[in-house]
Formats: structure tokens, C-alpha cells, sequence
């Protein structure tokens, strides 16, 4: 009798952490890879498979809440329920100063980090019932530190949805967990430190591996 076939959902998978998530679970889990950009996927799914696992691949933007109904049906029609979501999907605003923050960059980051985010929990809660099934999030926000006004008060706000959940599934599931990455080699970091030194900072596949090692 061959083992039941482990699922994990990965939001926010096409680069940095995500991308490393992914590869990391590849061995022992089918991961459903979501992003928007094809090409990022499509180099995942060939790591995911030199790693000894399978990838669905599903290029799109977690902002589309019919695209991703659509996608967590398939995923409960298909296997029936997930032992995992991932979720690494951010929008990174420009560093700017508070009184200077772009409306349009603002907006954005509203609608990936808190509104995606809470529509996606309705959404893949339901997947999530099985004994053990669990969520995870990352918590980076940089709240205080100048410049990072809007990405702080937009990742905040996700962190503050994930730790509601984790306060209301505490008893009946699923095992919601924040995670603290180390600061990581990443093109998002790239962004927000131009010019810093990177050889101090984590890989992310050895972070990804050693976050989930980590795991209660």
C-alpha cells in the first residue's frame, strides 16, 4: 500500500523564499506552485523535479480571488484536501518616506499583503482539516524602521490576520505558524538594500530547509 500523497500549497513561489520553499518540500510533497510570472515557474518545476518531486504550476495573481477559487477547487477536487500552505506572496513598495508614499504603490501593496491574504484564508481553510495540516507565514516587516511605512503597515496587517487565525484554529486546526526568517539573499532585499553586502546573508534554500526543520 503506497503512502497518501502530501500536499503543499505555495503562494508567492516563483523567486526568494518562495522558489526555496518549494524546492525544499519537493522530496516529500506535490507542491502547487503559484505565481504570476511563467518562466520563474517553469525553472522551479525543473529544480522541483531534479529533487525527486512534482510540481503543478499555476501562473497566476493571488490577487484574482476567482482564479484562485478556481485553483483551490481543482486542488479539493484532485487530492481533497492540502497539508500545507506556504504563503510568501508580497508586494514590496518603494522605500519611501511616510509623507511621500505612493498612492498607486500603496494600493498594490494593500491588495497583495492584506486583501489577497484574508480572501486566501477563506479560501484554503477549508483544504486545511486534516489531522496536522498547517499554515505558514513570515514575518519581515521592518515596523519603525524609516522608509518602510508602507510595506510595514501592509505586512503588519498580514501578520495580524495570521495570528487571529492561528488564535481561533488554536483547538480544532489547522496548526497556523509565523515564521522569522533570517535576512536572505533576495532580489526583494536587493530592493530595500541596494549596495549592502550580501555575503553575510542567508541562502535562501538553507534557510527554507532549515525554517521548516524548525517546525513544531
Amino acid at each position: 500500500m503506497t503512502d497518501p500523497i502530501r500536499t503543499a500549497l505555495v503562494t508567492g513561489a516563483s523567486r526568494g523564499l518562495g522558489a526555496a520553499m518549494a524546492e525544499a518540500l519537493a522530496p516529500g510533497h506535490h507542491v502547487i506552485a503559484v505565481a504570476r510570472t511563467t518562466g520563474a515557474l517553469e525553472e522551479l518545476d525543473d529544480r522541483v523535479r531534479a529533487a525527486g518531486g512534482q510540481a503543478t504550476l499555476a501562473p497566476m495573481d493571488v490577487t484574482d480571488a476567482g482564479a484562485m477559487a478556481h485553483l483551490c477547487r481543482s486542488i479539493f477536487d484532485r487530492w481533497g484536501k492540502l497539508d500545507l500552505w506556504v504563503h510568501t506572496a508580497i508586494q514590496a513598495p518603494a522605500l519611501s518616506p511616510a509623507d511621500h508614499i505612493d498612492a498607486k504603490d500603496l494600493a498594490r501593496a494593500v491588495a497583495v499583503n492584506i486583501t489577497a491574504t484574508a480572501t486566501l484564508i477563506g479560501m484554503v481553510a477549508p483544504l486545511l482539516r486534516e489531522d496536522g495540516a498547517r499554515a505558514l507565514f513570515f514575518d519581515d516587516a521592518h515596523d519603525g524602521e524609516k522608509f518602510f511605512g508602507a510595506y510595514a503597515a501592509t505586512k503588519s496587517a498580514q501578520m495580524a490576520l495570521a495570528r487571529a487565525w492561528a488564535a481561533e484554529s488554536a483547538r480544532s486546526g489547522p496548526v497556523v505558524e509565523i515564521l522569522a526568517p533570517r535576512a536572505m539573499a533576495t532580489a526583494t532585499r536587493a530592493r530595500f538594500f541596494p549596495g549592502e553586502d550580501r555575503a553575510p546573508l542567508a541562502v535562501p534554500l538553507d534557510e527554507a530547509r532549515r525554517l521548516l526543520d524548525g517546525l513544531s
